[in-house]
């Protein structure tokens, strides 16, 4: 239903303000339950993933993984290929006209199948009691979902303001690829953007405080570092960054790195320090939504905020920063708000990818966090120049790490890198789901010459050594 300035004040049973992947997942729940909702939007409607992140950023990605596929031919003895980009601007289109027909198809076109679902998008939204102010209409209803998601992070870095930047959303918007980019943060956003502006021919520099992907298992983050060196990035880890400057058209960074202080230059800098909540100007505090220091708003397990009646999901809350989480909140802040619902958040079994190449993938708890838990934890490490997949086609970089149980022997996670290792990760999700053992994961059949086989040969790699194994023996 479009915006229908004539509907009376308290003809809503739920408001949810923000329409991007969150919004839409609430709004929809709670019409197709019976409610009349009031759909508030907040930026563009589609929000983060389909305008400025998962769509354009994936297709980007693809595009530099087809270069960089040609050139790797000579992997296999007798095959030699090239491919280089011939026209960015084209290339951008391509990914700007995909992302205009998603968001009207999977958003916008939408909302006339909803007959409870009335949007309304008059201006900013602020949180009163009782409702919701839009732009100086008062909107009244009972129950609100706040899903107004968030946006890229500046870092507290001197002279970071008059340097010359782009952050995650201005980089998929360049009219021209630039000759030298410095990504400051090596987590998965700025991994994934890194490599695949290096791919597109940029000289690249990744500059991170810790390591890369600090947040999952140090093996991989030592593998996949390798892996983008070898394709000629530069990667400074375990460096402080004091300040930033504007050299004529160009950036300087001045860091310490390896106990030296260093000018680093480039075209442009780009941020990718992280994501920041979109909550400055919802009038939070007056109605008693807490939020942490990062402006975050606290949720607890059935995805209600501090006030009673006033539930909030997404990337504006304090849970987990994924499209399809965001989605999953939403949907059980709707149920809870306005239909009954006593269901509350888990991500035990909650997968993550960084679309690298190889992909990263994990579920479930690092050895770190297992041991952190309390469990008695025993781990197994299984390279991938022992998966026949991955020797086949001549490509091993990657690696699986499973973390179980020492007692139990029950699964507790695991993460892979490998070459659509993103495709494999759900097998693992399930075993986790369904308390699967090591043993019974090393017993399973899996297709022979498959990545995901590589999971069957980690789990046994527990208690045997396979690299004794005749082919499909295990």
């Amino acid at each position: 239903m479009k915006d229908d300035c004539c509907a009376p004040k308290g003809d809503f049973d739920l408001a949810v303000i923000g329409a991007g992947s969150a919004g839409f997942s609430a709004a929809i729940t709670a019409a197709e339950g019976g409610k009349r909702v009031a759909l508030i939007g907040h930026g563009t409607i589609g929000g983060t993933c389909v305008n400025v992140g998962c769509v354009p950023s994936k297709t980007m990605i693809r595009a530099a993984e087809a270069v960089h596929g040609a050139r790797a031919a000579s992997r296999f003895p007798g095959l030699h290929g090239e491919a280089q980009v011939s026209d960015w601007a084209a290339l951008v289109a391509a990914k700007d006209d995909l992302v205009a027909t998603l968001r009207q198809k999977k958003y916008a076109d939408l909302l006339p199948s909803y007959d409870g679902v009335t949007y309304i998008d008059e201006g900013p939204a602020r949180l009163v009691p009782g409702g919701v102010d839009v732009g100086g209409r008062w909107i009244t209803a009972p129950k609100v979902i706040v899903a107004t998601g968030g946006r890229p992070a500046v870092p507290d870095i001197r002279g970071i303001q008059d340097a010359p930047a782009l952050d995650s959303t201005s980089l998929l918007e360049l009219e021209r690829p630039p000759e030298s980019l410095i990504f400051l943060g090596g987590g998965y956003i700025g991994v994934e953007l890194a490599q695949m502006m290096a791919r597109m021919g940029t000289r690249v520099t990744i500059i991170c405080r810790s390591r890369l992907l600090p947040r999952t298992e140090p093996e991989l983050s030592e593998a996949l570092t390798a892996t983008l060196r070898a394709e000629g990035l530069t990667i400074l880890d375990g460096a402080t960054y004091h300040a930033a400057r504007r050299d004529g058209d160009r950036a300087v960074l001045t860091v310490t790195v390896d106990g030296a202080v260093r000018d680093l230059t480039a075209d442009r800098l780009v941020l990718t320090t992280g994501r920041v909540p979109n909550t400055e100007e919802l009038g939070l505090s007056e109605v008693g939504v807490e939020t942490d220091q990062r402006g975050a708003i606290r949720v607890g397990d059935d995805m209600q905020t501090t006030e009673p009646g006033i539930f909030a999901a997404g990337d504006v809350t304090d849970r987990d920063q994924f499209v399809y989480m965001a989605a999953y909140g939403a949907k059980l802040a709707s149920r809870n708000a306005v239909l009954g619902g006593a269901e509350y958040y888990d991500n035990s079994a909650m997968p993550w990818v960084v679309f690298t190449d190889p992909q990263v993938a994990g579920v479930g708890l690092t050895e770190a966090q297992a041991r952190a838990a309390g469990h008695d934890v025993k781990t197994s490490v299984l390279t991938l120049d022992n998966v026949p997949r991955a020797l086949a086609a001549r490509d091993t970089r990657g690696l699986i790490k499973l973390v179980a149980n020492r007692v139990t022997d029950r699964l507790l996670g695991g993460v892979i890198l490998a070459p659509e290792g993103a495709d494999s990760v759900q097998t693992l999700v399930l075993a986790l789901k369904f308390g699967m053992t090591t043993k019974a994961l090393g017993e399973t059949i899996f297709p022979y010459l498959t990545t995901v086989e590589g999971l069957k040969l980690a789990a046994q790699t527990f208690d045997i050594d396979v690299t004794k194994l005749s082919c499909c023996a295990g």
